[in-house]
């Protein structure tokens, strides 16, 4: 039997205050005064002078502000590749994303079409990428998306919501500072830790589940309860914890799979511009029938932490419309595979499926 040989983030600090030490960890490994590193950040940093003002720049570094209100999109990865490539004089030494998971996917997946030709929709799906990326740093300033961790990036292309999942898309280093997601607000803070939650929930019931996955998903899912249905913990505490968990949870899908949620909530990202968490959220509220004990903590998470979700999103759709969410999601059988088994298609109907947007 072959094993899939998975790569890992090979250096990580874990603390606050560790990306002060970002100048000492980009110095080594700049490979020219005209080889800049570009920082590519959440745009909600603009003008937040307590983050941008330690940003190491020198030469020809340079910041690149990304809108992150809409899911990050093939085409956006191309205009900043093609941004970068005009406006500097040698391939730069490297990319470090800042931001939450759509900023740290818009990093990974602009260092890896720095040294692959084409578009990035050439590279929506599994092992597709030829050449290594170059360097890239993930630092993230929100928890629960696993992005800092995870071999893909996840892109909305013409045709699709995917991921770029390769080899090379892993962080080459990440920087888990949990000071940097002091002031996120609870709406925000609850549709991402949730988005972690809930890959615990599709990892552990999952039938790709292993002891790898199971490990990971475990702990995760304990630190998940902590931070969301305690109310002993300390901000620190529950930072720190959080940002455990979404590393944790993000290593838990490594050697298994999403599930149900993640495959409905993808649709609704790219036909209504759902962000990612909050779809999570919509549909996981919905899926009693597939795992009745996570939704019935999930409502206990929300119930705590008063969080109304949207409602209605479906019900002025037209069929086409339906028809191609349903196409997306039925188009992603890994997921289907991990959730249901081998006969999945005999369980999840396209007529199931819409029963269930329609109640959303």
């Amino acid at each position: 039997m072959s094993y899939k040989n998975f790569p890992m983030v090979p250096r990580v600090i874990f603390g606050r205050g560790g990306f002060n030490q970002l100048s000492e960890i980009l110095a080594p490994k700049r490979l020219s005064m005209n080889a800049p590193f570009i920082y590519i950040i959440d745009d909600v940093f603009k003008n937040n002078s307590w983050l941008t003002s330690r940003i190491p720049l020198a030469y020809s570094d340079k910041i690149i502000f990304v809108s992150t209100k809409e899911e990050p999109k093939t085409s956006q990865v191309d205009d900043l590749v093609e941004d970068i490539i005009l406006t500097t004089k040698e391939l730069p030494s490297g990319i470090i994303g800042i931001g939450g998971g759509s900023a740290l996917d818009l990093a990974k997946a602009v260092s890896i079409m720095l040294t692959n030709e084409g578009e990035a929709k050439d590279y929506q799906g599994w092992d597709l990428v030829k050449h290594a990326a170059i360097y890239h740093v993930g630092i993230p300033t929100i928890s629960g998306t696993g992005a800092e961790v995870s071999r893909t990036t996840v892109l909305i292309g013409p045709e699709k919501k995917l991921g770029i999942n390769s080899d090379f898309t892993p962080f080459d280093q990440v920087i888990l500072d949990s000071e940097l997601t002091k002031d996120i607000p609870t709406d925000q803070w609850f549709f991402t830790g949730m988005d972690c939650y809930i890959h615990c929930i599709e990892s552990l019931t999952g039938t790709y589940l292993n002891a790898f996955s199971q490990t990971y998903g475990n702990m995760a899912l304990e630190l998940c309860k902590e931070v969301f249905l305690e109310n002993s913990l300390t901000d620190i505490e529950s930072q720190e914890k959080l940002m455990m968990a979404s590393w944790h949870g993000g290593m838990s899908i490594a050697y298994s799979q999403v599930g149900v949620a993640h495959a409905m909530s993808y649709p609704l990202a790219y036909l209504l511009g759902i962000k990612h968490g909050v779809g999570n959220c919509i549909v996981f509220d919905h899926l009693e029938e597939f795992y009745p004990e996570g939704v019935k903590l999930f409502k206990a998470m929300k119930k705590k932490h008063q969080i109304v979700l949207p409602k209605g999103l479906c019900a002025n759709l037209r069929d086409e419309e339906i028809d191609k969410m349903i196409s997306i999601a039925l188009n992603l059988v890994p997921l289907w595979e991990n959730a249901l088994g081998k006969n999945w298609k005999s369980i999840i109907t396209p007529k199931k499926l819409k029963e269930l947007y329609l109640k959303m």
